[in-house]
């Protein structure tokens, strides 16, 4: 399987001529939609799900499958895309890949603004996508998408999260608030736990793709 990053907190995965993208918002390139079967949005705010793009990712494929949460689907009423909603504990199959839903709430972030619904995705067993929260995955996970950077989140309990899941190797995403400086402290941060676990932990450029066992 192949998995690509994107801008923020948007990637794409590809196996046996399928694409499944997750979280496709406003900071990430369109492009990472081009081909793609199935979508895994995971909350409603804009930096990971922009409904225009998505009405024309489903007009170039009728076809297209949406999988998101009720708070999401409610906001894609004019996307003609066939919009499924799961919740904690779901499991299904899309375009080939094999998905777990894990996770209800996102993290707490502004005190004046309500918690939204969030969503994990569990992909082939392998990828791990908590969306905007530290949820525990309740299995070995593979691979980790890690947030690293966020309103919502502090570099310590980014850091207490790796060593509570402890996967094979971990990527860094929700990263497009950075500037060269803030990406910087990243690279240290993945750097310093994966000397510590023994572990593959660093930041993808956008654009930049590795293959998963």
């Amino acid at each position: 399987m192949k998995l690509t990053k994107f801008g923020h907190a948007c990637v794409r995965l590809e196996k046996d001529g399928s694409v499944l993208v997750i979280d496709p918002g406003s900071f990430s390139e369109e492009s990472a939609l081009d081909g793609a079967q199935t979508v895994l949005i995971t909350h409603e705010h804009f930096d990971h799900v922009e409904a225009d793009r998505l009405r024309r990712a489903a007009e170039a494929n009728p076809s297209l499958e949406i999988w998101t949460n009720e708070g999401v689907a409610a906001t894609l009423t004019g996307v003609p895309a066939k919009i499924q909603v799961v919740r904690h504990g779901d499991t299904f199959d899309t375009a080939g890949f094999g998905v777990r839903v894990v996770g209800e709430w996102h993290a707490p972030n502004h005190p004046d603004m309500p918690i939204v619904r969030n969503v994990g995705f569990l992909v082939e067993e392998e990828v791990f996508y908590p969306g905007d929260a530290f949820t525990p995955p309740g299995v070995e996970v593979p691979t980790l998408l890690v947030p690293t950077n966020a309103p919502w989140m502090k570099a310590s309990e980014m850091v207490e999260y790796l060593r509570q899941v402890r996967p094979a190797r971990a990527f860094s995403t929700h990263d497009g608030l950075l500037n060269d400086i803030g990406l910087g402290l990243v690279d240290s941060w993945l750097g310093l736990e994966s000397d510590r676990q023994k572990a593959e932990m660093r930041r993808l450029k956008p654009g930049e793709s590795v293959t998963l066992p």
